[in-house]
């Protein structure tokens, strides 16, 4: 069948803006003071199908465990569907103005506004990169397909989740729900594709050129909270051994002993994409660091940061919790730590590493939760090549890159049952863009929305067409 002439309707920009006004912040969706936000995720279908109104009548949509929406594109083949993954949900944001002001925002977070960033036009709002910008790649690609008359070899599922960040029961109903329908047909999706690496310039610090990161695998998750007990009393007589020190020195004890940096194949095949890209100095260097995976586990350990946290398991300390009153000593003194596991670690090997770095019988370690790190999806068959030459059509000259992702997906529902799951979002993002996903002046360019709109198009076209 011959390519359809697509025409991408102008004003993508506009359409963003307007989703980006519904405020759909999943953790404030529970709350029963917040009609508002109820009302916000009870209009977002109805938005995307004034927004999308040929993939509204020509795919079949069902709503999912309350806020999830699910699309089936029928093609001429159930077989091998591709899948493309995306969340409308958002995390918090200023409401305001002395709230916004306050926290560096230049306008309401929630007011979808379309203005000029360096130069060009662009959208600012909550949700602009994370990750209403990526939906709304997606429905623009098969929007404009289906305005051209295209019609799909094989079928093409859209899952948007709206519960993304608040632990993703949506996606995992969704996964559930296809992975039976799937294997009654004895498939599985031939590629899905969700949120994760980005267009990004100058990735490492190392290297001089723009690159699409594009998630292999998702390093895994726990939450172990640690609790110290003891007796209580006036603070002016405190005896030795109340809660509070002796959770600081375990807490010590966590941070002055990391996991060590080892390497792991996704990072490996990272720099070796990265070899023929990195700067003079380093490619002279380069080939002798990764000559040894151990030396260039240690390597990227000693960057810190980013580069750190791709060859080690992270333990950050982000909760802390004791005390009634400034006079009064707690009997009960608690932390939280968030562990990031690197491929190669479960859950209950970080649980083990972490008891014996705090070693303390009487401190309690509990797992409040933990999944393990993905399997790592393969760099180097024709679903990587296909994600290639879509990003090849779409962003010419970008290269792309394997990358192991920090941060936790919907995806993670898929990986169990499909062995070909990658996350990246084809939008550029710029190290101050990155920085305000979950934090400030969150903006995408319309011109990276244009863009991802071509890769989602050439990879669904990619799958073939029907008569």
């Amino acid at each position: 069948m011959p390519v359809p002439n697509v025409t991408p309707r102008p004003g993508v920009g506009a359409r963003l803006a307007a989703l980006i006004r519904l405020r759909t912040v999943s953790a404030w969706h529970a709350e029963p003071d917040r009609a508002d936000v109820a009302e916000a995720f009870a209009a977002f279908p109805d938005l995307l199908e004034r927004l999308y109104p040929l993939l509204h009548r020509r795919l079949e949509r069902e709503l999912v465990d309350g806020t999830g929406l699910l699309f089936r594109w029928r093609g001429a083949s159930p077989l091998d569907p591709l899948v493309l993954m995306a969340h409308g949900d958002v995390v918090p944001a200023p409401e305001t103005e002395e709230e916004w002001t306050a926290a560096g925002w230049g306008a309401d977070p929630f007011a979808g506004a379309e203005e000029t960033v360096a130069g060009a036009p662009a959208v600012r709002g909550r949700g602009a990169l994370d990750d209403k910008g990526a939906l709304v790649a997606v429905a623009e690609a098969v929007e404009n397909l289906l305005a051209a008359g295209h019609a799909p070899a094989h079928d093409i599922w859209l899952v948007f989740g709206g519960d993304e960040e608040v632990g993703g029961r949506n996606a995992a109903a969704t996964s559930d729900l296809l992975r039976e329908r799937l294997q009654a047909h004895g498939t599985e999706p031939w590629l899905v594709l969700d949120e994760g690496g980005a267009v990004v310039p100058a990735p490492l610090s190392f290297v001089e050129a723009t690159c699409a990161m594009i998630g292999l695998a998702e390093k895994g998750q726990a939450q172990l909270r640690l609790t110290a007990t003891g007796a209580g009393g006036h603070a002016s007589h405190p005896p030795s051994g109340t809660p509070i020190p002796r959770l600081a020195r375990a807490l010590r004890r966590v941070e002055r002993r990391p996991f060590p940096a080892r390497m792991n194949g996704t990072t490996a095949a990272m720099l070796a994409a990265l070899g023929p890209l990195a700067s003079s100095a380093a490619r002279r260097v380069l080939p002798w660091v990764t000559r040894s995976r151990t030396v260039a586990a240690r390597a990227l350990g000693a960057m810190g940061g980013e580069a750190a946290a791709m060859v080690r398991t992270t333990v950050a300390q982000t909760r802390l919790a004791a005390g009634s009153a400034d006079n009064v000593l707690p009997s009960t003194a608690s932390a939280v730590l968030d562990c990031r596991i690197d491929p190669g670690h479960t859950v209950q090997e970080v649980v083990a590493e972490i008891t014996r770095r705090v070693a303390d019988p009487n401190l309690d370690i509990e797992l409040v939760h933990g999944q393990d790190p993905s399997p790592e999806s393969p760099a180097d068959g024709d679903r990587f090549a296909t994600l290639s030459a879509a990003l090849g059509a779409s962003w010419p000259g970008v290269v792309p890159v394997p990358y192991l992702l920090m941060a936790a997906t919907d995806s993670r529902h898929f990986h169990a049952w499909c062995r070909h799951v990658y996350r990246f979002a084809p939008l550029r993002m710029d190290q101050v863009q990155r920085a305000s996903i979950h934090g400030e002046n969150e903006w995408v360019s319309v011109q990276s929305l244009e863009r991802g709109e071509r890769f989602h198009r050439e990879l669904i076209l990619s799958r073939g067409s029907r008569a």
